[in-house]
Protein backbone atom coordinates (compact mmCIF):
# COMPACT_ATOMS: atom_id res chain seq x y z
CA UNK A 1 0.00 0.00 0.00
CA UNK A 2 1.62 3.25 -1.12
CA UNK A 3 -0.84 5.87 0.14
CA UNK A 4 -3.18 6.59 3.02
CA UNK A 5 -6.18 8.26 1.36
CA UNK A 6 -8.27 5.08 1.22
CA UNK A 7 -7.66 4.21 4.87
CA UNK A 8 -10.36 5.45 7.26
CA UNK A 9 -9.29 3.51 10.34
CA UNK A 10 -5.73 2.39 10.96
CA UNK A 11 -5.04 0.08 13.91
CA UNK A 12 -1.65 -1.42 14.77
CA UNK A 13 -0.86 -4.38 16.97
CA UNK A 14 2.72 -4.24 18.24
CA UNK A 15 4.21 -7.37 19.79
CA UNK A 16 7.81 -7.48 20.97
CA UNK A 17 9.74 -10.53 19.74
CA UNK A 18 10.36 -13.09 22.53
CA UNK A 19 10.50 -10.12 24.88
CA UNK A 20 11.94 -11.55 28.12
CA UNK A 21 14.45 -13.75 26.29
CA UNK A 22 15.43 -10.92 23.93
CA UNK A 23 16.07 -8.61 26.89
CA UNK A 24 18.41 -11.20 28.41
CA UNK A 25 20.27 -11.60 25.11
CA UNK A 26 20.48 -7.82 24.77
CA UNK A 27 21.95 -7.36 28.24
CA UNK A 28 24.28 -10.39 28.04
CA UNK A 29 25.96 -10.58 24.62
CA UNK A 30 27.34 -14.05 25.41
CA UNK A 31 23.76 -15.37 25.21
CA UNK A 32 23.15 -14.15 21.68
CA UNK A 33 22.61 -16.99 19.25
CA UNK A 34 21.96 -19.46 22.08
CA UNK A 35 18.64 -21.14 22.95
CA UNK A 36 17.60 -19.04 25.96
CA UNK A 37 14.64 -19.90 28.18
CA UNK A 38 13.35 -17.50 30.81
CA UNK A 39 11.59 -19.24 33.69
CA UNK A 40 12.07 -21.82 36.40
CA UNK A 41 14.66 -24.48 35.66
CA UNK A 42 13.35 -27.04 38.17
CA UNK A 43 11.32 -30.07 37.22
CA UNK A 44 8.13 -28.19 38.12
CA UNK A 45 9.19 -24.94 36.46
CA UNK A 46 7.44 -23.31 33.51
CA UNK A 47 8.90 -21.48 30.53
CA UNK A 48 7.88 -17.81 30.57
CA UNK A 49 9.65 -16.95 27.30
CA UNK A 50 11.75 -18.77 24.72
CA UNK A 51 14.24 -17.22 22.32
CA UNK A 52 13.80 -17.95 18.65
CA UNK A 53 16.84 -20.21 18.79
CA UNK A 54 14.96 -22.33 21.36
CA UNK A 55 11.70 -22.24 19.41
CA UNK A 56 13.38 -24.13 16.58
CA UNK A 57 13.30 -27.14 18.92
CA UNK A 58 9.56 -26.79 19.52
CA UNK A 59 9.93 -25.01 22.85
CA UNK A 60 7.37 -22.33 23.66
CA UNK A 61 6.07 -20.30 26.57
CA UNK A 62 3.90 -22.09 29.16
CA UNK A 63 5.70 -25.38 28.42
CA UNK A 64 7.03 -27.24 31.46
CA UNK A 65 10.75 -26.78 31.99
CA UNK A 66 11.22 -30.55 32.02
CA UNK A 67 9.68 -30.91 28.57
CA UNK A 68 11.65 -27.90 27.31
CA UNK A 69 14.90 -29.46 28.51
CA UNK A 70 14.03 -32.76 26.81
CA UNK A 71 13.44 -30.98 23.53
CA UNK A 72 16.41 -28.67 23.83
CA UNK A 73 19.11 -30.15 26.11
CA UNK A 74 21.47 -27.23 25.47
CA UNK A 75 18.98 -24.58 26.54
CA UNK A 76 20.22 -21.85 28.88
CA UNK A 77 17.73 -21.18 31.68
CA UNK A 78 17.53 -17.63 33.06
CA UNK A 79 15.48 -16.54 36.05
CA UNK A 80 13.04 -13.72 35.22
CA UNK A 81 14.04 -10.14 36.05
CA UNK A 82 10.68 -8.41 36.13
CA UNK A 83 12.03 -5.04 37.20
CA UNK A 84 14.25 -4.96 34.10
CA UNK A 85 11.41 -5.99 31.79
CA UNK A 86 9.17 -3.30 33.28
CA UNK A 87 11.90 -0.70 32.80
CA UNK A 88 12.19 -1.48 29.08
CA UNK A 89 8.42 -1.78 28.74
CA UNK A 90 8.09 1.78 29.99
CA UNK A 91 10.46 2.94 27.25
CA UNK A 92 8.53 0.99 24.62
CA UNK A 93 5.22 2.53 25.65
CA UNK A 94 6.94 5.91 25.63
CA UNK A 95 7.71 5.29 21.96
CA UNK A 96 4.06 4.43 21.32
CA UNK A 97 3.13 7.79 22.82
CA UNK A 98 5.22 9.55 20.17
CA UNK A 99 2.76 8.33 17.53
CA UNK A 100 -0.64 8.35 19.26
CA UNK A 101 -2.29 8.85 22.65
CA UNK A 102 -4.69 6.01 21.81
CA UNK A 103 -2.76 3.09 23.32
CA UNK A 104 -4.39 -0.04 24.73
CA UNK A 105 -1.77 -2.04 26.56
CA UNK A 106 -2.27 -5.78 26.70
CA UNK A 107 0.91 -6.72 28.58
CA UNK A 108 4.43 -5.40 29.16
CA UNK A 109 5.36 -6.12 25.54
CA UNK A 110 2.13 -5.89 23.56
CA UNK A 111 -0.36 -3.15 22.69
CA UNK A 112 -2.92 -1.90 20.21
CA UNK A 113 -2.41 1.59 18.75
CA UNK A 114 -5.04 3.65 16.95
CA UNK A 115 -2.96 5.40 14.30
CA UNK A 116 -5.85 6.85 12.30
CA UNK A 117 -4.98 10.43 13.20
CA UNK A 118 -1.25 9.86 12.64
CA UNK A 119 -1.50 8.96 8.95
CA UNK A 120 -1.37 12.55 7.71
CA UNK A 121 2.16 12.87 9.10
CA UNK A 122 3.52 9.99 7.00
CA UNK A 123 3.63 9.35 3.26
CA UNK A 124 2.21 5.84 3.62
CA UNK A 125 1.05 3.22 6.09
CA UNK A 126 4.23 1.14 5.54
CA UNK A 127 6.34 4.21 6.31
CA UNK A 128 4.44 4.74 9.56
CA UNK A 129 4.82 1.09 10.61
CA UNK A 130 8.49 1.08 9.73
CA UNK A 131 9.11 4.20 11.78
CA UNK A 132 7.46 2.67 14.86
CA UNK A 133 9.77 -0.32 14.56
CA UNK A 134 12.82 1.91 14.06
CA UNK A 135 12.05 3.99 17.15
CA UNK A 136 11.62 0.88 19.30
CA UNK A 137 14.97 -0.42 18.06
CA UNK A 138 16.65 2.94 18.68
CA UNK A 139 15.24 3.22 22.18
CA UNK A 140 15.72 -0.36 23.39
CA UNK A 141 17.89 -2.29 20.94
CA UNK A 142 15.03 -4.79 20.59
CA UNK A 143 12.89 -5.84 17.64
CA UNK A 144 9.11 -5.82 17.38
CA UNK A 145 6.62 -7.33 14.99
CA UNK A 146 3.93 -4.92 13.84
CA UNK A 147 0.62 -5.74 12.20
CA UNK A 148 -1.55 -2.96 10.76
CA UNK A 149 -5.11 -3.18 9.52
CA UNK A 150 -8.55 -1.59 9.75
CA UNK A 151 -9.33 -3.16 13.14
CA UNK A 152 -7.90 -5.01 16.12
CA UNK A 153 -8.64 -8.51 14.86
CA UNK A 154 -6.86 -8.02 11.54
CA UNK A 155 -3.95 -6.16 13.14
CA UNK A 156 -3.42 -8.95 15.69
CA UNK A 157 -3.40 -11.66 13.02
CA UNK A 158 -1.10 -9.55 10.82
CA UNK A 159 1.48 -9.11 13.59
CA UNK A 160 1.84 -12.90 13.83
CA UNK A 161 2.33 -13.46 10.11
CA UNK A 162 5.90 -12.26 9.62
CA UNK A 163 7.57 -12.82 12.99
CA UNK A 164 10.18 -12.05 14.11
CA UNK A 165 10.95 -8.41 13.29
CA UNK A 166 8.03 -8.31 10.86
CA UNK A 167 5.79 -5.64 9.39
CA UNK A 168 2.56 -6.94 7.84
CA UNK A 169 -0.15 -4.62 6.51
CA UNK A 170 -3.60 -5.90 5.60
CA UNK A 171 -6.34 -3.78 4.05
CA UNK A 172 -9.03 -4.41 1.47
CA UNK A 173 -8.79 -7.61 -0.55
CA UNK A 174 -5.55 -8.63 1.14
CA UNK A 175 -7.51 -9.32 4.35
CA UNK A 176 -9.45 -12.21 2.88
CA UNK A 177 -6.40 -13.51 1.03
CA UNK A 178 -4.45 -13.63 4.30
CA UNK A 179 -7.20 -14.92 6.59
CA UNK A 180 -8.85 -17.57 4.38
CA UNK A 181 -6.05 -20.19 4.48
CA UNK A 182 -5.46 -19.84 8.23
CA UNK A 183 -6.72 -22.47 10.70
CA UNK A 184 -10.08 -21.56 12.19
CA UNK A 185 -8.37 -21.48 15.59
CA UNK A 186 -6.58 -18.31 14.45
CA UNK A 187 -9.81 -16.46 15.18
CA UNK A 188 -10.12 -15.27 18.76
CA UNK A 189 -12.69 -17.17 20.77
CA UNK A 190 -12.11 -20.54 19.11
CA UNK A 191 -10.31 -22.91 21.46
CA UNK A 192 -9.39 -26.58 21.07
CA UNK A 193 -12.83 -27.95 21.92
CA UNK A 194 -14.65 -25.53 19.63
CA UNK A 195 -12.16 -26.31 16.87
CA UNK A 196 -13.00 -30.00 17.28
CA UNK A 197 -16.72 -29.27 16.97
CA UNK A 198 -16.07 -27.23 13.83
CA UNK A 199 -13.93 -30.03 12.39
CA UNK A 200 -16.83 -32.44 12.79
CA UNK A 201 -18.71 -30.15 10.41
CA UNK A 202 -15.77 -30.11 8.00
CA UNK A 203 -14.70 -26.61 9.01
CA UNK A 204 -10.91 -26.42 9.33
CA UNK A 205 -9.92 -23.06 7.80
CA UNK A 206 -11.12 -19.50 8.25
CA UNK A 207 -12.52 -19.59 4.71
CA UNK A 208 -14.65 -22.62 5.56
CA UNK A 209 -15.83 -20.82 8.69
CA UNK A 210 -16.71 -17.72 6.66
CA UNK A 211 -18.73 -19.75 4.13
CA UNK A 212 -20.39 -22.13 6.60
CA UNK A 213 -24.17 -22.52 6.67
CA UNK A 214 -26.04 -20.48 9.27
CA UNK A 215 -27.44 -23.61 10.93
CA UNK A 216 -23.92 -24.99 11.43
CA UNK A 217 -22.63 -21.81 13.04
CA UNK A 218 -25.69 -21.57 15.28
CA UNK A 219 -25.15 -25.18 16.34
CA UNK A 220 -21.55 -24.45 17.33
CA UNK A 221 -21.70 -20.83 18.55
CA UNK A 222 -25.36 -20.27 19.47
CA UNK A 223 -26.21 -16.58 19.72
CA UNK A 224 -22.64 -15.65 18.80
CA UNK A 225 -22.90 -17.22 15.33
CA UNK A 226 -23.14 -13.91 13.45
CA UNK A 227 -20.25 -12.48 15.44
CA UNK A 228 -18.00 -15.41 14.53
CA UNK A 229 -18.85 -15.09 10.85
CA UNK A 230 -17.95 -11.40 11.04
CA UNK A 231 -14.61 -12.34 12.56
CA UNK A 232 -13.96 -14.82 9.75
CA UNK A 233 -14.61 -11.96 7.32
CA UNK A 234 -12.13 -9.73 9.16
CA UNK A 235 -14.83 -7.50 10.67
CA UNK A 236 -14.22 -6.19 14.19
CA UNK A 237 -15.91 -3.01 15.50
CA UNK A 238 -14.06 -2.86 18.83
CA UNK A 239 -12.34 0.47 19.52
CA UNK A 240 -8.85 0.89 20.91
CA UNK A 241 -9.58 1.80 24.52
CA UNK A 242 -6.75 3.88 25.91
CA UNK A 243 -8.30 4.10 29.37
CA UNK A 244 -8.90 0.37 29.88
CA UNK A 245 -7.41 -0.78 33.18
CA UNK A 246 -6.16 -4.31 33.65
CA UNK A 247 -9.22 -6.57 33.59
CA UNK A 248 -7.61 -8.65 36.32
CA UNK A 249 -4.40 -8.97 38.26
CA UNK A 250 -3.27 -12.39 39.41
CA UNK A 251 -0.38 -14.41 40.76
CA UNK A 252 0.19 -18.15 40.75
CA UNK A 253 2.71 -20.69 41.99
CA UNK A 254 3.69 -24.14 40.74
CA UNK A 255 4.81 -26.30 43.66
CA UNK A 256 8.00 -28.37 43.75
CA UNK A 257 5.86 -31.28 44.97
CA UNK A 258 2.12 -31.84 44.71
CA UNK A 259 0.40 -30.63 47.89
CA UNK A 260 -2.66 -31.82 49.81
CA UNK A 261 -1.85 -30.19 53.16
CA UNK A 262 -4.48 -27.49 53.78
CA UNK A 263 -2.28 -25.53 56.16
CA UNK A 264 0.48 -25.35 53.57
CA UNK A 265 -2.01 -24.46 50.83
CA UNK A 266 -3.46 -21.69 52.99
CA UNK A 267 0.04 -20.34 53.54
CA UNK A 268 0.67 -20.22 49.80
CA UNK A 269 -2.68 -18.48 49.29
CA UNK A 270 -1.61 -15.86 51.83
CA UNK A 271 1.58 -15.13 49.92
CA UNK A 272 -0.18 -14.98 46.56
CA UNK A 273 -2.93 -12.75 47.96
CA UNK A 274 -0.34 -10.35 49.34
CA UNK A 275 1.42 -10.21 45.97
CA UNK A 276 -1.84 -9.50 44.14
CA UNK A 277 -2.83 -6.83 46.65
CA UNK A 278 0.55 -5.12 46.32
CA UNK A 279 0.22 -4.95 42.53
CA UNK A 280 -3.38 -3.72 42.67
CA UNK A 281 -2.55 -0.92 45.11
CA UNK A 282 0.54 0.07 43.12
CA UNK A 283 -1.80 0.79 40.18
CA UNK A 284 -4.29 2.73 42.29
CA UNK A 285 -6.98 0.12 41.70
CA UNK A 286 -9.44 -2.01 43.62
CA UNK A 287 -11.32 -5.16 42.61
CA UNK A 288 -14.78 -6.64 43.08
CA UNK A 289 -14.17 -10.32 42.25
CA UNK A 290 -11.73 -12.72 43.92
CA UNK A 291 -10.69 -15.73 41.86
CA UNK A 292 -8.81 -18.90 42.71
CA UNK A 293 -7.08 -21.08 40.10
CA UNK A 294 -6.57 -24.74 41.01
CA UNK A 295 -4.52 -27.26 39.04
CA UNK A 296 -4.47 -30.89 40.11
CA UNK A 297 -1.55 -33.28 39.80
CA UNK A 298 -3.07 -34.67 36.57
CA UNK A 299 -3.06 -31.10 35.11
CA UNK A 300 -6.86 -30.78 35.28
CA UNK A 301 -7.46 -27.09 35.95
CA UNK A 302 -10.50 -25.31 37.34
CA UNK A 303 -11.29 -21.94 38.87
CA UNK A 304 -13.65 -20.53 41.46
CA UNK A 305 -14.69 -16.93 42.00
CA UNK A 306 -16.77 -14.77 44.32
CA UNK A 307 -17.98 -11.21 44.02
CA UNK A 308 -17.21 -8.99 47.00
CA UNK A 309 -18.67 -5.67 48.10
CA UNK A 310 -17.34 -3.11 48.52
CA UNK A 311 -14.40 -3.54 46.11
CA UNK A 312 -11.05 -3.94 47.84
CA UNK A 313 -7.29 -3.93 47.49
CA UNK A 314 -6.83 -5.42 50.96
CA UNK A 315 -4.60 -8.51 51.14
CA UNK A 316 -6.43 -9.86 54.18
CA UNK A 317 -9.82 -9.75 52.48
CA UNK A 318 -8.46 -11.33 49.31
CA UNK A 319 -6.77 -14.12 51.29
CA UNK A 320 -9.88 -14.80 53.38
CA UNK A 321 -12.18 -15.13 50.36
CA UNK A 322 -9.59 -17.14 48.41
CA UNK A 323 -9.17 -19.54 51.33
CA UNK A 324 -12.94 -20.05 51.60
CA UNK A 325 -13.16 -20.78 47.88
CA UNK A 326 -10.29 -23.26 48.05
CA UNK A 327 -11.70 -25.02 51.13
CA UNK A 328 -15.09 -25.42 49.46
CA UNK A 329 -13.38 -27.01 46.45
CA UNK A 330 -11.25 -29.29 48.63
CA UNK A 331 -14.34 -30.43 50.55
CA UNK A 332 -15.84 -31.60 47.24
CA UNK A 333 -12.57 -33.12 45.98
CA UNK A 334 -11.32 -35.11 48.91
CA UNK A 335 -7.78 -36.41 48.55
CA UNK A 336 -6.89 -34.16 45.62
CA UNK A 337 -3.25 -33.19 45.35
CA UNK A 338 -2.51 -29.79 43.84
CA UNK A 339 0.25 -28.90 41.42
CA UNK A 340 -0.53 -25.18 41.18
CA UNK A 341 -2.50 -22.48 42.96
CA UNK A 342 -3.36 -19.02 41.72
CA UNK A 343 -5.14 -16.00 43.17
CA UNK A 344 -6.60 -13.12 41.19
CA UNK A 345 -8.59 -9.94 41.63
CA UNK A 346 -10.95 -9.00 38.79
CA UNK A 347 -13.55 -6.34 37.93
CA UNK A 348 -10.92 -3.70 38.59
CA UNK A 349 -11.70 -0.03 38.93
CA UNK A 350 -9.94 3.09 40.14
CA UNK A 351 -9.60 3.17 43.92
CA UNK A 352 -12.05 5.72 45.27
CA UNK A 353 -11.46 7.52 48.54
CA UNK A 354 -9.99 4.42 50.15
CA UNK A 355 -7.88 6.46 52.54
CA UNK A 356 -10.98 8.17 54.02
CA UNK A 357 -12.56 4.89 55.01
CA UNK A 358 -9.48 2.71 55.48
CA UNK A 359 -9.90 -0.45 57.50
CA UNK A 360 -7.25 -1.56 59.93
CA UNK A 361 -6.05 -4.12 57.38
CA UNK A 362 -5.72 -1.56 54.59
CA UNK A 363 -3.79 0.76 56.91
CA UNK A 364 -1.44 -2.13 57.67
CA UNK A 365 -1.04 -2.80 53.94
CA UNK A 366 -0.06 0.81 53.39
CA UNK A 367 2.58 0.57 56.10
CA UNK A 368 3.91 -2.69 54.63
CA UNK A 369 4.12 -1.06 51.20
CA UNK A 370 6.28 1.73 52.63
CA UNK A 371 8.60 -0.73 54.35
CA UNK A 372 9.02 -2.86 51.21
CA UNK A 373 9.64 0.19 49.04
CA UNK A 374 12.53 1.18 51.30
CA UNK A 375 14.00 -2.21 52.27
CA UNK A 376 12.89 -4.66 49.54
CA UNK A 377 10.04 -7.05 48.81
CA UNK A 378 11.15 -9.68 51.34
CA UNK A 379 11.62 -7.24 54.20
CA UNK A 380 8.24 -7.91 55.80
CA UNK A 381 5.39 -10.39 55.32
CA UNK A 382 2.03 -10.98 56.93
CA UNK A 383 1.93 -13.86 59.39
CA UNK A 384 -0.41 -15.94 57.22
CA UNK A 385 2.28 -16.04 54.53
CA UNK A 386 5.04 -17.35 56.76
CA UNK A 387 6.30 -20.93 56.97
CA UNK A 388 5.35 -22.71 60.17
CA UNK A 389 9.03 -23.06 61.05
Amino acid sequence: MSGTSIVERCIAHVDMDAFYASVEQRDRPELRGLPVLVGGSGTRGVVAAASYEARKFGVHSAMSSGEARRRCPDAVFIRPRMSRYKELSKRIFGVFGEFTPQIEGLSLDEAYLDLSASLRMFPSVPALGARIKERIKEETGLTASVGIGPNKLVAKIASDMEKPDGLCILFGESIGQALDPLPARSIGGIGPRTAQRLARHGIITVRELRLAADRVLVDVFGRFADRMRDKAMGVDPRPVCADVADQSISAEETFDKDLDDRVALHRHLGRLSQHVADRVRARGLQGAVVTVKIRKSDFETCSRQRRISPPTADAGTIARVATELLDQWLDRNSGARLRLLGVGLARLSAASQLSLFATADSQVDGTLDSIRERFGEAAVLRGRALDRD
